[in-house]
């Protein structure tokens, strides 16, 4: 890590040489609405503050100069920045051919402006018309160009002019994963992507801990309460222009049916926006009790109102990027956003042509929470912008260099970029230790820790969340991006609601218990919660010997008995999430009673408690030491005394064992003759001793056609872990819609 560092600061001061070390880069950053500002701002604000290494002009064009959509020039003013050119570039119309002549218009302005600034680079930001304007302009007068936000895919014209500036771009900041992948597939040079996150979650991440009750009342009125009100924002699609007119309309219809105060803001300048306002005003929302028009929010006072919202509805793309950062459930309408990576928050309605539809989609969202989605940004993306500027060498050639396939591997930036591994959080909690470790996408625990699980609820959610909290901070100085907390427990888990319904007795005061909320809350993560003995399975199938196998099931031999199945390649949770309980199959009516209840469970016979029984009773009766062995009177009897007396010769210590071992093998026969897998692996402390007992009872007990089963002992030296963070890594890595 000090090398990567050291190595870092020597290119940075190559540069700083190579540009000429009293050279500051003189940097224009061209807004054009509310919607780009609020990503743009937050990087003009780094600049601003780093007056040695840069120099800032501001350029304001499009909607921001027009009444109708709010004067909004005038926050980038309250934000003390100095406007150095006001651009007036819409032409008014209601059709396409408006947006065309703005565009013109604007081609026609900037030459002049580009001229007398004379910018090392310009930073335009997403998929606008305007935006076209300000990288065409750039692109033909020979200025560098940085492009926020490229590579997303969307619906509409926008994904064509967004990759239309993304070819025209000298350099490419993009927020996820996925949209990396994009610009890579389009032949963009690998050294010049910076995956550094949205900017605005900079801003949004730190933001609900703000004084937010005077602003929902400021906007929607002294009476409401925070969950209780809808925030609506929809833009016109300018491939559809008819139909999202009339989605419009049933939009406006459903949300009166529904019944809630609701904060409705003016559409975007695109053709066909007039059209929405007059939709409005024909059905008196200015004027209705339970709806507030307005044209324009400041973004600060905007983040408290979705943060705080009981849901929102439209089809704008702040819908499924920023809201994820607080939960707010998030109703997405039509085609404007498809191929958008979205949280779990998002209910797309594709297809909104009823008001019955768009009224059943806001009464299953409604006043839900979910999981805090970091998706799009973990609120350090300026400091990497800001990074990568400083490392523009502008001599080096300006004209642009396409790399055609075959492609470089999936990273983006050189070694002296950010080097971020992506990574989970892992929680594996025990019946003695509590353990939380950052997991690698390739299986390598980079950092662990231990403590003792503690007794009470309180006292162990709170212990649960410091050590994710130090985790996550030490995540940073080992260079990994965590993109989730994955958390392995005993019991029965409900892992779609991320709730523990009924723990083990080893785990005391853990039944009814929300594990996600509380923990998503406070690190603004995604969290996925299952049974331990599912992870096994899930670690098996990522990094042990069930991966790339359809159909296999996995059991775990240690305190007590578990597992899990996974078949065609998934993991089998069943009707009440009580599937996988392999150590509670019954294999004799009159066995011994087990924890749960019943009798003759497999748990009951091999089990370590189950050993650890049978060992005390042998030592009681003076039959567990033999030549060998010593104990001192403090010594607790276990189940490794048992083992070490049959390795030595104890007669009876060898039945005992020989009778657990076919009590697994029988419930594995069990097992085989109900799922029929390929392949099971045996994990845990006990695998070793169990394992070829486990191959005798099938070859004597099984039917011929499954007798050809692989039976294995797992590799995985830490599977709970691992299948902790399988759940994370797993999800955000296969993300479909």
């Amino acid at each position: 890590e000090v090398y990567f560092k050291n190595l870092s600061k020597q290119k940075q001061k190559e540069v700083m040489e190579k540009n000429g070390n009293n050279h500051k880069l003189r940097v224009c950053v061209a807004t054009c609405n509310r919607a780009d500002y609020s990503k743009l701002a937050p990087i003009m604000f780094g600049i601003k503050a780093e007056p040695q290494f840069f120099e800032l002009d501001v350029v304001v064009l499009g909607s921001h100069l027009i009444d109708d959509y709010g004067n909004t020039y005038r926050m980038i003013e309250q934000d003390d920045f100095d406007i150095h050119t006001r651009l007036h570039t819409i032409v008014r119309g209601e059709d396409e051919a408006a947006m065309v002549e703005s565009v013109g218009l604007a081609l026609v302005k900037l030459p002049d402006v580009l001229n007398r600034l004379k910018p090392d680079i310009m930073i335009v930001h997403g998929d606008r018309f305007d935006a076209l304007a300000l990288a065409t302009s750039a692109a033909l007068m020979n200025i560098r160009i940085l492009h926020i936000e490229g590579g997303e895919v969307s619906g509409t014209i926008d994904d064509s002019i967004r990759h239309a500036i993304t070819k025209l771009a000298h350099y490419h900041v993009c927020c996820t994963r996925s949209a990396e992948q994009h610009l890579i597939a389009m032949c963009e040079d690998h050294d010049r992507i910076l995956l550094a996150g949205c900017p605005s979650y900079d801003k949004l991440l730190s933001a609900k801990n703000k004084d937010y009750m005077s602003i929902i009342r400021m906007w929607l009125g002294e009476d409401v309460k925070t969950r209780d009100y809808i925030v609506a924002l929809q833009h016109p699609v300018t491939t559809d222009i008819k139909h999202s007119i009339k989605m419009f309309e049933l939009t406006l219809d459903a949300l009166i049916s529904f019944n809630k105060r609701t904060l409705v803001l003016f559409p975007n300048v695109d053709a066909g926006d007039k059209e929405m306002v007059r939709v409005m005003r024909k059905k008196g929302i200015e004027h209705h009790p339970n709806f507030r028009a307005v044209k324009h929010v400041p973004f600060d006072q905007f983040i408290q109102l979705v943060a705080h919202a009981g849901c929102m509805i439209g089809n704008s793309s702040c819908g499924v990027r920023e809201v994820g950062a607080f939960g707010t459930p998030v109703i997405n309408l039509g085609t404007r956003q498809t191929g958008r990576e979205t949280g779990e928050n998002v209910l797309h309605v594709r297809d909104a042509d009823t008001q019955d539809k768009i009224l059943h989609a806001l009464q299953l969202q409604f006043g839900k929470q979910y999981p805090c989605s970091k998706i799009y940004g973990d609120g350090n993306a300026v400091p990497r912008i800001l990074k990568f500027l400083k490392s523009i060498d502008l001599k080096e050639p300006l004209q642009k260099k396409f790399c055609f396939p075959p492609v470089k591997d999936n990273i983006s930036q050189d070694i002296d970029h950010i080097l971020e591994t992506q990574s989970a959080l892992a929680v594996d909690l025990g019946g003695t230790n509590l353990r939380v470790a950052i997991v690698s996408m390739k299986g390598e625990i980079v950092k662990k820790y231990t403590q003792l699980n503690p007794k009470t609820y309180e006292d162990r959610l709170e212990l649960i969340l410091k050590m994710c909290v130090e985790a996550a901070s030490e995540a940073v100085n080992v260079n990994c991006r965590i993109l989730g907390v994955g958390i392995s427990t005993g019991g029965r888990v409900n892992p779609r609601e991320g709730i523990v319904l009924h723990s083990t007795k080893l785990i005391q005061e853990w039944s009814s218990v929300d594990l996600r909320t509380p923990i998503s809350d406070a690190l603004h993560l995604p969290v996925w919660v299952d049974n331990d003995g599912n992870c096994a399975a899930l670690a098996e199938r990522k990094f042990g010997h069930g991966k790339g196998v359809e159909n296999f099931v996995t059991l775990i031999t240690g305190t007590g008995i578990g597992g899990g199945i996974v078949h065609q390649h998934e993991l089998i949770h069943g009707s009440s999430f009580c599937a996988a309980e392999l150590g509670h199959i019954v294999v004799s009516l009159d066995g011994p009673e087990c924890l749960c209840g019943s009798q003759g469970c497999i748990e009951a016979y091999a089990s370590g408690i189950a050993l650890q029984r049978e060992a005390k009773k042998l030592h009681d009766d003076d039959l567990l030491l033999v030549e060998g062995m010593s104990m001192k009177k403090e010594d607790i009897v276990s189940a490794a005394h048992l083992i070490q007396a049959a390795k030595l010769g104890n007669a009876k210590a060898e039945s005992i064992l020989r009778t657990a071992g076919t009590a697994l093998g029988l419930g594995v026969v069990n097992i085989l003759h109900t799922v029929n897998p390929s392949l099971v692996i045996l994990s845990g402390v006990l695998a070793n001793h169990y394992v070829n007992a486990v191959k005798d009872v099938i070859n004597q007990q099984a039917l011929s056609s499954v007798k050809t089963v692989d039976v294995v002992v797992s590799n995985l030296a830490d599977p709970a872990l691992l299948g902790a963070a399988s759940l994370v890594l797993d999800y955000t890595t296969r993300r479909i819609y």
